[in-house]
């Protein structure tokens, strides 16, 4: 019967093979993870901001309908209240579909400016790592000629 093949000394050993600076590693997962959290934070207050408008638009639309469906004493007042319903049903969709509108534009501002900043903070993160390994390879290089 076959062992089966342990892949952990392999791929200790590929992983040490890479120069890899830990700093600058832990300093990207940092980055990363505080963009995650901005960028949940958006997402959230949106969700929250969304639920409210269609809350009040559905508590606006069941008071309406209240009106609606009291007894008439004339048959035309039953077209009149089913007017009014239709008429404020059309201003409260205009009006509430303006204000999902006004979310999605604050969330594609912030997140706009979420990513510009971290594209300024990923290329700070990189720009560092390259020069520091660059500085260490040069370091590398004038040791391996003058020895």
């Amino acid at each position: 019967m076959a062992d089966a093949q342990d892949f952990t000394k392999m791929m200790q050993d590929m992983m040490s093979s890479f120069s890899m600076d830990p700093k600058a590693m832990q300093d990207a997962f940092k980055t990363q993870a505080a963009l995650a959290e901005k960028m949940s934070k958006v997402a959230l207050e949106a969700a929250e901001k969304s639920t409210e408008i269609s809350s009040k638009w559905t508590k606006d639309t069941l008071s309406q309908m209240g009106a609606m469906t009291t007894v008439k004493d004339e048959p035309t007042d039953y077209t009149k209240a089913m007017t009014d319903f239709a008429s404020a049903s059309a201003e409260a969709a205009a009006e509430n579909m303006a204000a999902f509108a006004e979310v999605a534009k604050k969330v594609q501002m912030e997140t706009v400016e979420l990513m510009l900043a971290a594209g300024k903070d990923f290329s700070e993160d990189a720009t560092a790592a390259v020069k520091k390994a660059t500085a260490e390879a040069t370091k590398a290089a004038k040791k391996a000629t003058t020895a």
